[in-house]
């Protein structure tokens, strides 16, 4: 997701503009201190303290100049209106996120409100459109016909969350004034590798097939994620 999120930020934005950058759901600070090391100026927004105290001390470990690019925020990324003004954004990340949200219109609609003219909306989430895959491949041919009509699902911490549809998705961008510019999979060949799974030899090979994979039909439509990235009109 990093190389597509670059690729797309090269696309759209002079070389060496130092960009506003708002990371919705930032969890631990991985992404938002990835582009604050590029010389952005960061925003990150997280509710769960567990979360905050991580990304917090990551951050304290950098130099001077890379901890005065981020700014971290405690909040629901729903809240984005409270804190910020509109148009205040170049780039508005919101990455594994809007599956923990059962109404996600909202959030959606005050992602899109931060973003300047021309900005950059990145979302990733759960590929309402292959659940039926992961339990398809593990034998468990109950639980792959039970995915077919539904965009719930369990996932592997347990919790009962939701994906999204591609078709769906495309439709809300569009009506928000951030309309899908191009999508990625996440995640075509690796979804049914276990948890804590030592790292293979042949890992550049590995991640040459899923880049390889997630730009190409028709394999990134089975992808267990989607990454999509809209543009404000």
């Amino acid at each position: 997701m990093a190389r597509q999120l670059d690729e797309q930020i090269a696309g759209r934005f002079a070389v060496g503009r130092r960009l506003r950058v708002l990371d919705v759901g930032m969890g631990q600070g991985t992404q938002a201190l990835r582009l604050a090391r590029a010389g952005h100026q960061v925003t990150g927004v997280e509710r769960d303290a567990t979360m905050i105290a991580a990304a917090r001390e990551a951050l304290a470990g950098q130099p001077e100049g890379i901890r005065e690019r981020m700014r971290i925020v405690e909040g629901d990324g729903r809240d984005t209106g409270v804190h910020f003004l509109p148009g205040s954004f170049d780039v508005v990340l919101c990455h594994g996120v809007l599956m923990y949200v059962e109404e996600p219109d909202p959030l959606l609609a005050g992602l899109a409100r931060m973003l300047a003219p021309g900005g950059l909306l990145s979302l990733v989430v759960r590929n309402g459109d292959a659940l039926a895959l992961r339990p398809g491949l593990h034998g468990d041919w109950t639980g792959a016909l039970g995915a077919f009509d539904t965009v719930n699902y369990r996932n592997r911490l347990g919790l009962d969350v939701r994906a999204d549809r591609l078709a769906t998705l495309t439709a809300k961008l569009a009506g928000i004034g951030a309309p899908l510019h191009t999508w990625y999979g996440v995640r075509v060949f690796t979804d049914t590798a276990p948890d804590g799974a030592p790292v293979p030899d042949d890992l550049e090979a590995l991640l040459a097939a899923e880049e390889r994979a997630g730009r190409t039909d028709p394999y990134r439509a089975v992808a267990a994620l989607l990454h999509l990235c809209g543009v404000r009109g």
